[in-house]
């Protein structure tokens, strides 16, 4: 395998983790990445890792004490309002189970353990093209051939096609998304609570959820169709939050806060794959993360199952017989992924439902059954 040359596809948090854990066993590969650098657009906001995925593959790679420094292990609480302003859920425990750290913060770490020209910025994959034993990749002014070529370039995968006709399908939801810094916005703090917050009713819901350095990123999300997403995006923000403050009228007044005070950020049009998706293996070519597997992220298992599917590929692509490892993988990965796929889409329809509330507040104490 070290003769061979790897191409990563995409430089988010599982192609970074793969291209740690590779090199870790003296394997090269070359990781591109489409953007200029790493700061020229919001990673997004605050994730947390689960022990058994996503800290393993921290551990794994041997950057706990990185992570450490920069995880949060007190943002683990939860919070649920009805649309009246009832409180009707908040649990304010700090733990180590879950740690938070920002998506931004993840990357840097990862980043910061590669060896200098690990990654290709500014590197587009605009094609890929078959020879027969390997790939030739093609972007503006470059193209270069690779033996091996793994997708982790998320949602819109360039290299998905190659493997599967499978596209991503709207799931009826959209997010506006919000930013607040505390010092300016104390009610929104306090409104947050230790880690996340869910307002709930009718097919809409509003999220914050703290951030390190004192950020707290937001949400207002609903049911929309998706021809009204393209219309909202020409939209300006003063017409957005007109938009969504009638979308909300009724809601309590503290909640509205939430759509009248934040930095409006981005429009987020929620995307999945097929849950079960799979495909045939095929030699030298194969995903990970939302390349693979793209679900709604109210999982909680997006980035765990992408650091996953970077620990189990970097052991297929350096056992002996790659090959016929890499078609384990898959079929290990797909199989995982479908589970979670299942659990994200159950709680997206959750969440966005006519009966408001229940349902969260229904999860929310039986996670607390089942931890007692």
């Amino acid at each position: 395998m070290t003769r061979q040359r790897i191409a990563i596809v995409g430089g988010g948090p599982g192609g970074l983790m793969l291209a740690r854990l590779l090199q870790l066993r003296d394997i090269h590969p070359v990781v591109l990445e489409r953007e200029s650098y790493a700061e020229e657009r919001p990673q997004g906001g605050s994730l947390d890792l689960h022990s058994e995925t996503g800290q393993r593959a921290i551990r794994l790679a041997g950057l706990e004490t990185e992570f450490s420094a920069m995880a949060r292990p007190e943002d683990q609480g939860d919070r649920l309002f009805g649309s009246d302003g009832a409180l009707l859920f908040d649990r304010n425990e700090p733990g180590d189970d879950r740690p938070e750290i920002d998506r931004s913060a993840l990357r840097r770490i990862l980043l910061d353990a590669l060896p200098v020209g690990s990654i290709r910025w500014n590197s587009r994959t605009i094609d890929i093209a078959s020879d027969g034993i390997g790939y030739e990749l093609i972007g503006n002014g470059w193209r270069e051939r690779f033996d091996i070529v793994i997708g982790a370039d998320g949602a819109w995968s360039r290299v998905r096609p190659l493997l599967s006709d499978a596209v991503p399908a709207y799931e009826g939801v959209t997010l506006v998304e919000l930013g607040f810094d505390i010092t300016d916005h104390p009610q929104i703090d306090t409104l947050t609570g230790s880690g996340k917050m869910f307002a709930v009713g009718d097919n809409r819901a509003l999220i914050t959820q703290r951030n390190g350095l004192g950020h707290i990123r937001g949400y207002a999300g609903l049911r929309i169709p998706e021809a009204t997403v393209w219309q909202w995006q020409k939209l300006s923000h003063s017409s957005l939050r007109a938009t969504l403050r009638e979308a909300f009228r009724g809601w309590a007044p503290p909640l509205r806060d939430v759509i009248e005070t934040g930095r409006i950020l981005g429009i987020r049009a929620l995307y999945a794959l097929p849950i079960g998706h799979r495909w045939p293996s095929r030699p030298g070519l194969t995903l990970l993360g939302d390349a693979a597997h793209l679900m709604s992220p109210f999982s909680g298992e997006g980035v765990n199952l992408a650091l996953a599917d970077a620990v189990d590929l970097a052991d297929a692509l350096s056992s002996d017989n790659a090959g016929s490892a890499i078609a384990r993988f898959e079929e290990t990965m797909a199989r995982r992924a479908e589970i979670a796929a299942e659990g994200a889409a159950q709680g997206l329809n959750g969440i966005f439902s006519e009966e408001g509330a229940t349902s969260v507040l229904q999860h929310y104490r039986e996670r607390v059954t089942v931890k007692d």
